[in-house]
């Protein structure tokens, strides 16, 4: 039912128009009632956006299966991936969705509210995985956003192709750009790390320990 609900409300939207086409031609034309309809959807914007809801939940859980040792900038990539799979699944219907939220002015407002979801979920993410660092908070939020634009960018290219061609190697492209800016390599990471750890205290002989331990923690910065 509820995929007949999804199918008879596209296929009206493109060939009446978004704003022409009532929840009541809808179930019309699904063959069902009303109360059926709000049982899945609660507004004529869901029922063109019905799998996203189902996908930010398999993100988030994606996301908090993580375990210490995945690298956190590979990990919110891959996160990305399971939205392109979702729209890789049926190509005709994202293409159809594509075209529609490009005429209306409501859906496109309304899809960018979707993609601000995920976007937050990988910043949550992040956050997390770079509570330790001072810069954290702000790493954290630029990563997950050009994740998004990463996904976006190839996901687009895909949707304005009508769906053609290989959509997993156009964001594989695109993400590895971004793992590449923000995953530091072996040698970087040891470089930095190394210079985060040293700290030089000049001091009198004489001075108390405590004093020396209190000038080490402020040149840490936790003071």
């Amino acid at each position: 039912m509820r995929d007949s609900l999804v199918a008879a409300a596209i296929r009206l939207f493109l060939e009446r128009g978004y704003e022409q086409t009532t929840i009541d031609d809808i179930v019309a034309l699904a063959g069902v009632g009303r109360r059926s309809f709000f049982r899945y959807f609660p507004s004529k914007e869901d029922v063109v956006f019905p799998d996203h809801e189902q996908c930010l939940e398999d993100m988030t859980a994606f996301l908090q299966a993580s375990e210490d040792e995945d690298d956190p900038v590979l990990r919110v990539c891959d996160a990305a991936r399971l939205v392109l799979r979702m729209y890789a699944e049926n190509p005709t219907f994202s293409v159809q969705r594509y075209r529609l939220t490009k005429k209306v002015p409501g859906l496109r407002t309304y899809e960018l509210s979707v993609v601000r979801s995920y976007e937050r979920t990988l910043a949550d993410y992040l956050r997390g995985r770079f509570a330790d660092r001072h810069d954290g908070a702000l790493r954290a939020n630029v990563v997950a956003a050009a994740v998004v634009a990463a996904h976006n960018h190839a996901l687009r290219t895909w949707l304005r192709a009508d769906g053609e061609g290989d959509a997993t190697a156009e964001m594989d492209r695109a993400l590895d750009y971004v793992a590449a800016t923000w995953t530091p390599t072996p040698s970087a990471a040891g470089a930095a790390a190394e210079e985060d750890d040293v700290v030089i205290v000049i001091t009198r002989r004489r001075t108390p320990m405590w004093r020396v331990v209190r000038d080490v923690e402020a040149g840490l910065g936790r003071d």
